[in-house]
């Protein structure tokens, strides 16, 4: 099974994911891209995505680029996500990679773009740490 099609597989069976409509499109060794389409039950009172919903984007596509090399089974031990600007737009999009895999932590980044009449703006990036669980 490829990384792509693993991936997805895990996807299928998170149910947050699959509440909010989260999509793997792309995958490969340390490294993913997942999609978000707009919705307005997942805007705060701005009409902007809501930061709950940056933090989730960015911490399970850095949790799937760790997963690529450590395996399903990693937990996030520490995130921190900068909102850079109001995430408007058609569709998100979170692509994360590993900055360092060790054995017992995966370090990651991502960044989350909003994509509005085909043109895409950063609106947030974060970090993460993994812990690989046995």
């Amino acid at each position: 099974m490829d990384h792509l099609q693993l991936l997805q597989q895990i996807n299928a069976t998170a149910q947050f994911n699959q509440w909010v409509g989260l999509e793997v499109l792309h995958a490969g060794e340390g490294h993913v891209e997942l999609a978000l389409k707009w919705k307005d039950e997942l805007g705060q009172y701005s009409g902007f995505l809501h930061a709950a919903l940056i933090g989730g984007l960015i911490d399970t596509a850095c949790g799937f680029a760790a997963a690529t090399v450590a395996g399903p089974k990693v937990l996030a031990s520490n995130f921190s996500v900068n909102c850079l600007r109001p995430a408007v737009g058609e569709i998100f999009l979170a692509r994360a990679k590993i900055i360092k895999a060790g054995k017992t932590q995966v370090f990651t980044a991502c960044d989350l773009f909003a994509v509005k009449d085909g043109v895409e703006k950063l609106v947030a990036n974060g970090q993460t740490i993994l812990t690989v669980a046995s």
